[in-house]
């Protein structure tokens, strides 16, 4: 595994910046746009193009996948972390704010560390384990916006579904992504699995139909072009090399500041104010992933 320095960790942290004024852009577009699905079209296009741009000025070339396993890993990273990902994300946010939303997604270290466990490539002790059951209940508390049985007696509502689909989708993207750098650099995996599904999504908005380019708002524009750059060409290239040099478990750690961000940010630029119930399920979430991942190392 190549060596991590300080640059790595600053990555991460601007990452998880981005991902978090995701939450805000993703809301921006949910409550203007009807027929939200060409926005991830447009901004996964998009940030493909701008990384097949890096490639020429740094290498001289576009890199591509040279096996049908390399391609076939490409489009797992597509339909995971990019087209069913976006799916549950743009229509999970026209029901939900984004700092809940943000927050359930927050579980996603735990869900890493399990499959991790499930994988046969950790191991699980009674601390991890104690994390993942306080994990649960803090994110069953934000689920239930504050309370933790709504989920039990039927209460929670498809908005909710969806973004704990989310979560789902990037555990999966997470382990894909640590086998398609072992072959492919970060920023061609990131790439092709942009392009593949940017076509994926583009197919799906041309069925569904009713987009009217328009009646965009500057706001979503700027929220299109914001994903595609920041919340996905840097982004996700960044993540892929935390993965490829600390380990899909310690890169997933960073994810905790993922919700934080969004909702400051929620608070400053979408005047959102969560209960207090709902903070404190995100509290337990945060605090159920730290003793689910910080034995991860020692105990691998």
């Amino acid at each position: 595994m190549p060596q991590a320095g300080s640059i790595t960790y600053l990555k991460l942290i601007g990452t998880m910046f981005m991902w978090g004024g995701t939450w805000i852009a993703g809301r921006i577009v949910a409550q203007e746009v009807p027929a939200p699905l060409a926005v991830p079209a447009i901004r996964f296009l998009l940030a493909g193009l701008v990384l097949a741009g890096v490639a020429l000025a740094s290498e001289g070339r576009i890199p591509r996948p040279e096996t049908a396993s390399e391609w076939g890993i490409v489009t797992g990273l597509a339909m995971t972390g990019i087209f069913i990902y976006a799916l549950c994300f743009f229509y999970g946010l026209k029901h939900i704010t984004a700092g809940r939303g943000a927050l359930v997604v927050a579980l996603n270290p735990v869900l890493v560390a399990l499959g991790a466990w499930l994988l046969g490539q950790e191991r699980m002790n009674p601390v991890k384990l104690a994390g993942v059951a306080i994990a649960t209940l803090g994110c069953l508390t934000v689920i239930g916006n504050g309370n933790p049985l709504a989920l039990l007696h039927g209460e929670v509502g498809i908005g909710e579904w969806l973004i704990l689909g989310c979560a789902l989708c990037w555990t999966a993207y997470t382990f894909i992504g640590r086998q398609a750098t072992k072959t492919l650099s970060p920023l061609a995996a990131t790439l092709w699995a942009s392009l593949i599904g940017a076509g994926l999504i583009g197919f799906a908005a041309l069925v569904q139909g009713g987009t009217d380019f328009a009646a965009w708002s500057w706001r979503v524009w700027a929220s299109v072009i914001f994903l595609a750059v920041g919340g996905t060409a840097l982004a996700f290239t960044w993540f892929a090399d935390g993965v490829r040099r600390i380990g899909a478990a310690k890169a997933s750690v960073f994810v905790n500041l993922v919700p934080v961000f969004a909702v400051l940010q929620a608070a400053v630029l979408l005047d959102e104010h969560l209960g207090l119930a709902v903070l404190g399920g995100g509290l337990l979430v945060i605090a159920g992933v730290w003793l689910t991942t910080h034995f991860s190392e020692r105990t691998a």
